[in-house]
C-alpha cells in the first residue's frame, strides 16, 4: 500500500466506449497529472451495433466476435488517454452484454443484468480493496438513459463500494477500504444546449441528422452540477480515444455519432453530482478537481 499513488481514481463503465465519451478528458488529465486510473469495463459490449461495413461480419447475429474485437479498441483508447490500468469486472467475458431494455439478450445466461447485485460487486471490492481509490465514477441510477448494463454497473459500483468498506466482508479479498469521494457522470442542460446549437451551426458535417438533447446519458439541471473539470488541454486525446472506438463512434471534428448516425457534441469539459462524501468547495460553488478537499 506504501507504494500506491497519492491520488486514485476509478471509474466503472458497461461497456468499451462508455468511458471515452463520459470520462475521456477527465481521465487524460488525471493520468498525466501522475494520479493512478483505474477503469473496471464491465462486458466487452457483445451486443452493440457495428458502424464500419466492413467489420459487420462481427456482429451478434453473424460471427459474434464483436466483444473480442472490442477488446482491442480499449487497449487503443486507453493508448490515447494515457491510462495504464484497466480492467474488466471478473476477467474479459465474465459477464456478457445485455444488450437494450426488454430483448431476449436481457435474460441470457451470464448476462450482466440477469446477474445479482452481490456476485458482480465481489469482484469489483477486490479491485477497490487493491486499487484504494479515494475517488469512484459512475453513473446515476437510470444508467445516464436506461441502459440495462448502465444500471447494472450503477448498482454494483455503489453496492461494490458499501461492501469494501466493511470488515466482516469478504476477508479473503484484502483490507476493508472506505472510499472518500462518490460521483455521477452528469451533462448540465445548459451546455447540452449550447453543444447542439454549436453542432447545427456547423457546416459539412457527415452525419445526416442531429440528436435530441435528451439522447445525452445523464443531463441535469445546471444545479445538480457539483463538479467540472476543464480537461480542454486534453480534448484531441478524448477525441482519439473515441475513434479508436471505430466500431461504435464516428469522429467529425469536435462532434460524434453512434450507430443511428446522428450527430452530438463532443465535451472536453466533463461534470459530475458529487452523491457521497464532502465537496472540496467554498458552499455553492463547484469543485474543479475531483480529489478537492481529500486527505493523500
Amino acid at each position: 500500500m506504501k507504494d500506491l499513488p497519492a491520488r486514485r481514481l476509478l471509474l466503472v463503465h458497461a461497456h468499451p466506449d462508455d468511458e471515452s465519451i463520459n470520462n475521456g478528458a477527465t481521465m487524460a488529465l488525471y493520468a498525466a497529472a501522475g494520479a493512478q486510473v483505474t477503469l473496471v469495463t464491465c462486458t466487452l459490449g457483445e451486443e452493440g451495433e457495428v458502424i464500419p461495413a466492413d467489420l459487420a461480419h462481427l456482429a451478434p447475429d453473424r460471427e459474434d466476435r464483436l466483444g473480442t474485437h472490442r477488446i482491442g479498441e480499449l487497449a487503443a483508447a486507453m493508448k490515447e488517454l494515457g491510462v495504464l490500468d484497466h480492467r474488466f469486472l471478473g476477467g474479459p467475458g465474465r459477464f456478457r452484454d445485455s444488450g437494450m431494455m426488454g430483448v431476449p439478450q436481457n435474460r441470457r445466461e451470464g448476462a450482466f443484468w440477469n446477474t445479482p447485485v452481490d456476485d458482480a460487486a465481489s469482484y469489483l471490492v477486490d479491485i477497490i480493496r487493491s486499487v484504494r481509490p479515494q475517488v469512484l465514477v459512475t453513473y446515476d441510477p437510470n444508467g445516464g438513459y436506461g441502459h440495462p448494463d448502465h444500471i447494472q454497473a450503477h448498482r454494483v459500483a455503489m453496492r461494490a463500494a458499501e461492501l469494501a468498506g466493511e470488515r466482516a466482508f469478504r476477508g479473503d479479498l484484502g483490507d476493508a477500504h472506505t472510499i472518500s469521494k462518490i460521483y455521477w457522470n452528469r451533462v448540465p442542460r445548459s451546455v447540452a444546449e449550447e453543444g447542439f446549437a454549436r453542432l447545427r451551426a456547423a457546416s459539412g458535417t457527415d452525419f445526416p441528422g442531429i440528436a435530441e438533447i435528451d439522447d445525452i446519458p445523464g443531463v441535469v439541471d445546471d444545479s445538480e452540477i457539483t463538479t467540472e473539470i476543464d480537461g480542454t488541454a486534453h480534448a484531441e486525446r478524448k477525441a482519439a480515444a473515441m475513434r479508436a472506438h471505430a466500431t461504435q463512434i464516428a469522429v467529425d471534428g469536435p462532434f460524434f455519432a453512434l450507430s443511428n448516425d446522428l450527430g452530438q457534441p463532443i465535451f472536453a469539459t466533463e461534470y459530475y453530482q458529487l452523491v457521497q462524501g464532502t465537496s472540496g468547495a467554498p458552499a455553492g460553488e463547484r469543485e474543479h478537481d475531483l480529489f478537492a478537499g481529500v486527505s493523500t
